[in-house]
Formats: C-alpha cells, sequence, structure tokens
C-alpha cells in the first residue's frame, strides 16, 4: 500500500495506492509521498482540480465492495462537474432503493474523485461523509459552480 498527502483548500488528503490502482481517498493525514506513477498522475490530477483546471478525473480506480457499490460508485462517477443527481435518480439506474444508494453513496471509498458530493437529497443538500461533513460538500459544490441545491 501506497500513500500521498495532497494539500487542497478542501483540507489535505490522503490518496492510497495498491496494484496500480487508486483505493482510496481520505482526509486523515498519512505524513507519507511515497512515489509511484500512479500517486504521481493521482497528485497532479487533484491539483488541477483544486485549482479549477481539471474537470473530470482519468486515474485507475478500484472499488471494493458490492456489486451495488460498484454500481453506485459508476453511477456518481458520471455525474459531470457542476452538476448534481439525487439518491433517487441514482436509485432507478442502478435498481436499489434511494436508501441503499445513500449508504453506498456514504461508503464511497474514493470521495472527490468518485465524486458523491454531487449526490443530493430529494429535496436538496444532504450530509456528507468526508471532513468537515456537509460544509465541505458545498465547498466542493460551489468549486464546481453547482447550482440547484439548498443550503
Amino acid at each position: 500500500m501506497n500513500l500521498y498527502d495532497v494539500p487542497t483548500q478542501f483540507g489535505t488528503l490522503c490518496l492510497t495506492e495498491n496494484d496500480g490502482a487508486i483505493t482510496a481517498l481520505s482526509w486523515q493525514a498519512s505524513g507519507r509521498t511515497d512515489d509511484t506513477a500512479v500517486l504521481r498522475e493521482a497528485v497532479a490530477q487533484l491539483r488541477a482540480y483544486d485549482a479549477g483546471a481539471l474537470e473530470r478525473f482519468d486515474l485507475p480506480l478500484r472499488v471494493a465492495g458490492s456489486d451495488l457499490q460498484r454500481a453506485v460508485c459508476a453511477a456518481m462517477s458520471a455525474i459531470p462537474y457542476g452538476f448534481t443527481r439525487t439518491y433517487g435518480e441514482i436509485a432507478k439506474d442502478v435498481g436499489a432503493s434511494a436508501q441503499a444508494v445513500g449508504q453506498a453513496c456514504g461508503g464511497n471509498p474514493v470521495p472527490v474523485i468518485i465524486p458523491c458530493h454531487r449526490v443530493m437529497g430529494a429535496k436538496g443538500l444532504t450530509g456528507f461523509s468526508g471532513a468537515g461533513g456537509v460544509e465541505t460538500k458545498v465547498a466542493l459544490l460551489r468549486h464546481e459552480g453547482a447550482g440547484g441545491f439548498l443550503i
């Protein structure tokens, strides 16, 4: 397992790479800056996103978990920069309940890169499992210029 801490306006993000794929992103600094090609590219893309110069990540990702977890992560990854979808909309796409989609969003192992912050409740803004909670979600949405959410 290789780790790299990336300071951003959203806090220090710790990337985890295993066997050539990004497997996690957290707000818990590791104190490490391991050097692999995948981590170098992920760091460059996170820095570009943070600077407003990148709208879509293109990294090898590996999502552990159930088929539903992977399906929800794929659906979240398809949400364009600056846009949002609801748990209910994703639930229809993946054939699950909105509650199950919400749990899968909360279990997203690679937030920001897999943009769970772009998923809203039927009535607007909902929680966020990253550091800073809903305030970080709002900051990410504002960074992307996403409209249509309630604060």
